[in-house]
């Protein structure tokens, strides 16, 4: 995490909330009584309350590209944007997928997110309502067409034919200037806000809809997976597309395009644009795979079997398979240093008390594992009185052991923060524990502990979990 980073926006901000009270300050009292009769300004949600609440919450497209999960791991070339600035600036990253792309900008407007990344051309019409970040792609838009048709090789030939795209998409006022400019009658058919440009393409690549307009560089990977669409009838200019955020959150914008500035001069930036845009054959690995979660609703090969394991304990499927993933990266075969084996990384030890070995099958590995995590759950079950806050308990201790979990709900109790919870409280005992002030602490029976281990394993299960749901419910969705 970037400390000194984040001490230097919030150094920033407070400079500039000085300057404006020593502006407020100066001025004469005619102007301070009105300024007592106007309305109050709109609240704000800006760059210093991001980073006092540790989290960036970002309004992202679930697409092949923007974001997704493959082979049980977030991905996506927006997604891997945001992470690198998020990191930047000091804070973690929570990602909301997009449900309804007709009502994104109100939901930014709404605080259900701070900005919007999702492939989003800035047009006259949004830069009234939002502001943009500097540009991440310039692309012109295609028309997209399937091969079995006759072939519309320039603009003026769309006049009679019928095109879809969504309402909200800057698409859509280009298909009506362009019906404009060349004096005829686009037939522009509406679709659901929810339907992606990637399901128009692939509409179109089945002949379900005649014709649809893409970015180019979307259109362009895509046609690596549908080869019979054509892609190379320009029907504007190269547009420019950025990340949107707030008016009311310029300070936020300011440290966007500060990073921006510096980063898309680096090699990272570019590698990380190739690797979604550029390797066609990585893509079509990518969308033909069952372990495109998008696609086949599928985080693992061991789903079904985790569904009815995870069903004895009451947990969710997908939270034992972020920690199956953390665990393993879902290799039955995998070992570690200190001998713990298999999918759920059982040590020796707690495996044979549960009757496995090296030699057990998947199933067997993870019954075991559920075992213990039920036999985990239960040793927490006096004093964490609520199930769901009780998992992480739960997690912490999988990854550590009891011992130093109990420890630092004590020292949580001893310096008065909450011992059920968390967050902000048990979590930060237990960072703590790497400290002699705390480990040697009376109420510390186990010593020494390098807390920040399983202060990051908890966050890294519960992270990836969010993004399985996110998958898994978008899926079915569809």
């Amino acid at each position: 995490m970037h400390y000194m980073l984040k001490k230097k926006y919030l150094l920033l901000l407070l400079l500039a909330a000085g300057f404006a009270i020593f502006y407020s300050a100066c001025k004469d009292s005619t102007e301070i009584v009105d300024e007592k009769v106007s309305k109050p300004d709109k609240p704000t949600y800006d760059l210093e309350e991001i980073l006092a609440a540790g989290k960036l919450r970002a309004l992202i497209d679930n697409s092949s590209t923007s974001y997704f999960v493959y082979k049980g791991t977030p991905m996506g070339y927006e997604y891997e944007l945001l992470n690198r600035f998020a990191e930047h600036i000091g804070v973690g990253l929570e990602v909301i997928p997009i449900k309804d792309m007709n009502e994104v900008i109100a939901d930014l407007q709404q605080m259900q997110g701070d900005i919007i990344a999702a492939n989003f051309t800035i047009t006259k019409e949004r830069a009234q309502k939002v502001s943009f970040s500097e540009s991440l792609i310039a692309s012109p838009q295609v028309l997209v067409q399937n091969t079995a048709n006759e072939i519309i090789e320039s603009p003026s030939e769309i006049d009679g034919h019928e095109v879809y795209v969504r309402k909200s998409s800057s698409f859509y006022s280009r298909l009506q200037n362009l019906s404009e400019e060349i004096g005829g009658k686009i037939h522009i058919r509406e679709v659901a806000g929810n339907v992606s440009v990637e399901k128009l393409i692939e509409d179109v690549s089945k002949g379900e809809i005649p014709l649809t307009v893409a970015d180019e560089h979307v259109a362009k990977i895509n046609r690596a997976f549908y080869s019979n669409i054509h892609i190379s009838t320009p029907i504007s200019l190269e547009q420019q597309m950025a990340w949107a955020v707030r008016k009311e959150s310029p300070n936020l914008l300011i440290a966007i395009n500060e990073w921006l500035e510096d980063f898309k001069r680096t090699v990272d930036f570019r590698v990380i644009y190739l690797k979604y845009y550029g390797n066609t054959k990585l893509y079509r690995s990518r969308i033909n795979s069952e372990l495109f979660t998008a696609k086949s609703g599928q985080i693992s090969p061991y789903d079904e079997i985790v569904k009815a394991q995870s069903e004895k304990i009451g947990w969710d499927w997908r939270l034992i398979s972020a920690l199956i993933y953390q665990e393993s990266q879902f290799d039955p075969q995998a070992q570690s240093w200190a001998g713990a084996q298999g999918l759920m990384q059982l040590m020796p030890e707690t495996a044979q008390s549960y009757g496995v070995d090296s030699t057990s099958g998947v199933s067997a590995n993870i019954a075991a594992g559920i075992k213990y995590l039920s036999w985990l759950d239960k040793q927490f079950a006096e004093k964490v009185t609520d199930s769901i806050e009780r998992r992480k308990f739960v997690l912490a201790a999988y990854n550590v052991g009891l011992g130093h979990v109990f420890d630092a709900i004590r020292l949580a109790e001893k310096y008065n923060l909450n011992p059920q919870l968390w967050e902000g409280n048990v979590a930060e005992m237990l960072l703590k524990k790497a400290e002699p002030d705390y480990y040697t602490d009376e109420v510390c029976y186990y010593g020494y502990c390098r807390g920040s281990e399983p202060y990051a394993y908890v966050n890294q299960i519960m992270g990836r979990y969010l993004h399985y749901k996110n998958m898994t419910e978008s899926y079915a969705e569809k």
